[in-house]
């Protein structure tokens, strides 16, 4: 479309309009004449003599030049003074020393120096800062006792120091009677060691208090404040749990995990009304719940795992509501005996469910299914019984099916593939049996699985090959028979396959080794190894997060050996080539089959540390390692370098010495060169 201006000329408004301008480019002039402050030229030397001492690598501050408050990176200036009354200059990669003419910045009131790497004791002449009213050294280096010069900060509302891991000593006696106007104080993640000193605990305006991570011990004993945040986790206290009476209608988040706490659970603290997160876990705490406490709709996180608790599990431990209620529920690893309450199956915002390592007897509830938001359930190493209920399926929002070392029985069902989001399925050293239902492949989402130690049969279809993203995969100790598929090592992300125990027969072919990720990068983004053992190593931690806002966050952390498992079966033929060019290997077993030919030679296998080829009838000779040996029956052996691999003839004949100890944690393995 064409557009066209029209130009009429009318001197009356013509004149107005220039008025018009003329006034809006004069506000505009002072508005920035407003935004252009000049720092203070007594401020401005001592931040260049502050900038002078510091390591920058980042260039952070390399726009402190000229005078303009505004273009200096992390400052704030007063409009009128061009005094400094602000520093923030978090996560800018900052080291080295702090100049003391930073404390002659007499009109600081934050100073913000958190995330960067400085490596000092805190300042003496912090102290001279007597307008601050927040500062926050945390995550850096400091280290030493904090300075009693900070006593002169009258003003302070925020002292924050967490996670200088080389801070320490004793809390200082007057960090409850330096300010009145103290409100938050991070002291967690340090090394303050001793007790709580007595002035914090009746320090009016005080709110947030987070002493965690800590080497801090005694009794606990009652704060008198009314506090929003208390964490104490991570220590080293005793005693028994405070009522915290003053904080009944303020406390958010109580936190006194990881301590030596005794003694029951007193119904007063189900009288803090305001509470959101409560976790008592991995203390000593003793004694059965009792029915009278029961936590306001307001609590979205319970968790009084590890400790030892017994009895029968409450049933009811939290007041509801349709838009309400608790979120995570944690009574793992306790002493609970009996059935698993139906009243449980009423906390309908449940997204996460442990209660494992108990003594729970009975059948899954089938209503288990009405906790619709469910993400995680753990009901593992329990006494459970009965099949596992078809109404699970409602959960469709699931992630973690964790039912394993029951005496579950009945068989898998094939309406299970509803939960297309489940990623972990642990159902093993059950009574199961069947077969996999061919629907499973609808679990596409599936990174674990393990069905091992059950009643399972039947002849594995390629319905598994949906689960691509699978990471573990164990069906060991089953009934499985037919040949074994020529699609096992066809995952990108497979750390470990068990079949062994089993009833598979036929060749293990060949072709398909160089497609998983892991079985071919040796180290490559891998966890820290940890000492190695004879068996395969699994360890499986799955973690919720829930904030404030009700919003959870799922994870989960694999711990495996890297490694093939298919001893115990009836497999004949030849061993592929392929199979021993697998650089990631760190462990394989191919013993008690009925395989023969000749060993391919390991000298691809870079990570392995465990081979097990025995009860084969395995001959031939090979250069391995720098070794020539005669392999007739090749025994469980380990190395790093050289190789060390011994005939069952030879291991008589040769000196036996102790091989490696201290990588199989008491496990005696022997070895010799040949």
């Amino acid at each position: 479309m064409d557009m066209k201006w029209v130009s009429v000329v009318c001197p009356w408004k013509t004149l107005k309009l220039l008025h018009a301008l003329l006034l809006f480019l004069l506000i505009l002039l002072r508005s920035d004449c407003c935004l252009c402050v000049d720092v203070d030229p007594e401020d401005k030397a001592s931040l260049l003599l502050f900038k002078s001492l510091v390591q920058d690598p980042d260039q952070s501050l390399s726009s402190w030049v000229g005078s303009n408050c505004t273009t200096w990176t992390g400052l704030s200036c007063d409009n009128r003074t061009g005094r400094v009354v602000s520093i923030s200059l978090t996560n800018v990669n900052l080291s080295g020393r702090i100049h003391p003419n930073l404390c002659t910045l007499s009109f600081l009131e934050y100073l913000n120096l958190s995330h960067n790497f400085f490596k000092c004791p805190i300042p003496l002449c912090f102290g001279n800062l007597t307008s601050l009213k927040a500062i926050d050294l945390s995550q850096n280096r400091f280290y030493g006792v904090v300075p009693d010069t900070l006593m002169g900060l009258t003003n302070l509302k925020e002292l924050v120091l967490t996670g200088n891991q080389d801070l320490g000593g004793p809390i200082p006696w007057w960090l409850g009677n330096f300010s009145t106007n103290l409100e938050k104080l991070h002291l967690s993640l340090n090394s303050f060691r001793g007790e709580i000193p007595e002035s914090l605990l009746s320090l009016r305006s005080l709110k947030y208090l987070d002493l965690g991570n800590n080497y801090l011990s005694g009794n606990l004993h009652d704060f008198h404040q009314s506090l929003v945040v208390l964490n104490l986790g991570s220590n080293r206290f005793s005693g028994t749990l405070p009522c915290l009476s003053a904080s009944t209608q303020s406390i958010n988040i109580l936190n006194i995990a990881n301590n030596g706490i005794q003694g029951g659970i007193p119904t007063c603290i189900a009288s803090l009304q305001a509470l959101t997160h409560l976790n008592l876990s991995f203390n000593h705490l003793s004694y059965g719940i009792s029915p009278r406490l029961v936590f306001s709709e307001k609590l979205l996180v319970l968790d009084l795992s590890n400790n030892d608790l017994s009895g029968p599990l409450p049933r009811k431990i939290a007041e509801t509501t349709e838009k309400s209620g608790l979120v995570l529920l944690d009574l793992s690893h306790n002493h609970f005996f009996g059935e698993i309450p139906l009243r449980i199956m009423e906390l309908k915002s449940l997204q996460a469910l442990f209660l494992s390592h108990n003594l729970l007897t009975g059948e899954i509830p089938a209503r288990i299914g009405n906790l619709t938001y469910l993400q995680v359930i753990d009901l593992s190493h329990n006494l459970l019984s009965g099949s596992i209920p078809l109404n699970i399926v409602g959960c469709f929002q699931l992630l973690a099916l964790i039912l394993d070392n029951n005496n579950l029985s009945g068989e898998i069902h094939p309406e299970l593939d509803a939960l297309d989001s489940l990623k972990i399925l642990d159902i093993s050293n059950n009574k199961i049996s069947g077969e996999i239902p061919l629907t499973l492949a609808g679990c596409k989402s599936l990174e674990f699985v393990d069905f091992s130690s059950n009643n399972l049969s039947g002849m594995l279809n390629d319905a598994i090959t949906k689960w691509s993203n699978l990471r573990f995969l164990n069906l060991s100790q089953n009934r499985f028979n037919g040949n074994l598929p020529n699609w096992l090592f066809t995952f990108e992300a497979i750390q470990m396959v068990d079949f062994s125990g089993n009833k598979f027969s036929g060749f293990i072919a060949d072709g398909n080794f160089n497609i998983s990720l892991t079985f071919n990068q040796g180290d490559i983004g891998r966890m820290a190894r940890k000492p190695f053992v004879a068996t395969p190593n699994v360890n499986i931690k799955v973690s919720m997060v829930i904030s404030d806002s009700n919003e959870s966050s799922f994870n989960y952390y694999l711990s495996s050996t890297v490694g093939i498992d298919l001893s115990n079966n009836l497999l004949h033929g030849e061993i592929p080539d392929g199979l021993f060019g697998l650089e990631g290997l760190e462990y394989l077993n191919l013993s008690h089959n009925f395989l023969d030919g000749q060993v391919p030679g390991l000298e691809k296998m870079r990570s392995l540390e465990a081979l097990d080829l025995s009860h084969n009838s395995l001959s031939g000779n090979k250069g391995i390692g720098g070794f020539k040996v005669h392999l007739l029956e090749i025994q469980t052996c380990a190395w790093r370098t050289p190789v060390e691999v011994v005939t069952q003839q030879a291991f008589r004949q040769c000196l036996v010495r102790p091989f490696r100890t201290e990588w199989w944690k008491g496990q005696f393995l022997y070895g010799c060169s040949v």
